[in-house]
């Protein structure tokens, strides 16, 4: 009896460490590649601001695999605070801007593999994130004297967000937050202004390098993911506004060690944005996004606030 139990044990181990690599793989794809829904990430900005940001989300949902695997009905919560600042900057006469952001998140899920129940938990530290952005059409470098008397109208940006190997990561535990591989993303965007509406649009796509020590000594490698989002938002009076997003993504099939998990992903999503000033200097953005359609990959609901400052540039 002992032996026996010993041996379901060490099945149960087994399993509970596959269901942990599939949801760790769907959660650094959602946070670092293509579910990203971000308004206004092109915006013409005054040279020389500082812009501090406290982010908070909770996702929760499923992950959808294909219906010949043997791990099903899994789910997955997250909740995640994010450390982000931004500057401000004249680039070659043009509007430029640098992010960065570093995550921190505590993740718990379940699921079920060839008919047996698994769950647990773990938190740490992801990988730091950091994008420069350009406008090369229609956004001028204007220190803040010369903005407010700018009226800005079309713009076209680009941007590279780069996703560095840091945060917590060891291949010898199930779960690793942090990234041992990095991951680019070009980006175009474009923007409308007419009167109180924006409409914008953004296309890009992720490129990853190999993970040549994924868990248990393993090689990962992921193909591109492309992406399109887009927005339309309504600026009210004293600076409130609201917007619509939606986007589309596709790609991201991954092998492990040459094999194919056949993980191809082909998903949408939709969701919400308001931003409410709190102060001349602070304001509060609200947003809510969820699934319109997910094939493999994961299927949240998600909320999130943020907290912004903003502080330089003179008045």
């Amino acid at each position: 009896m002992e032996r026996a139990n010993s041996r379901v044990g060490r099945i149960n181990a087994r399993w509970k460490r596959f269901l942990w690599i599939v949801l760790v793989g769907v959660l650094v794809c959602r946070m670092g590649a293509a579910q990203e829904l971000e308004p206004r990430a092109y915006r013409t900005l005054p040279t020389g601001l500082n812009f501090f940001a406290l982010i908070g989300s909770y996702s929760e949902g499923n992950v959808l695999t294909d219906a010949a695997s043997p791990l099903q009905d899994v789910e997955l919560k997250s909740t995640t605070a994010i450390l982000s600042y931004l500057r401000s900057f004249g680039l070659a006469g043009r509007s430029a801007s640098v992010t960065v952001a570093m995550p921190y998140l505590h993740m718990s899920g379940s699921g079920t593999l060839s008919g047996q129940f698994v769950s647990n938990s773990r938190s740490g530290a992801s990988f730091l994130r950091a994008r420069v952005a350009v406008n090369v059409l229609g956004g001028p470098a204007l220190a803040p004297a010369e903005f407010a008397k700018y009226k800005q109208g079309r713009n076209l940006g680009v941007s590279l967000t780069v996703a560095t190997p840091t945060g917590q990561y060891d291949s010898s535990r199930v779960i690793s937050f942090g990234a041992n591989r990095w991951a680019f993303k070009p980006e175009v965007g474009y923007s409308s202004i007419k009167g109180h509406w924006i409409l914008e649009v953004a296309a890009g796509v992720w490129f990853f390098t190999t993970n040549d020590d994924f868990f248990g000594g393993s090689s990962q490698d992921q193909n591109p993911i492309s992406s399109i989002q887009g927005h339309l938002s309504y600026n009210f009076e004293n600076r409130v506004w609201l917007g619509l997003d939606a986007n589309y993504y596709s790609g991201g099939r991954t092998t492990i060690n040459g094999v194919d998990q056949f993980d191809l992903q082909r998903n949408s999503r939709v969701g919400g944005t308001l931003s409410v000033p709190l102060t001349r200097r602070q304001s509060l953005k609200m947003a809510a996004h969820t699934g319109a359609f997910t094939e493999i990959g994961a299927d949240f609901d998600v909320v999130t606030v943020a907290y912004q400052l903003f502080w330089g540039g003179g008045r």
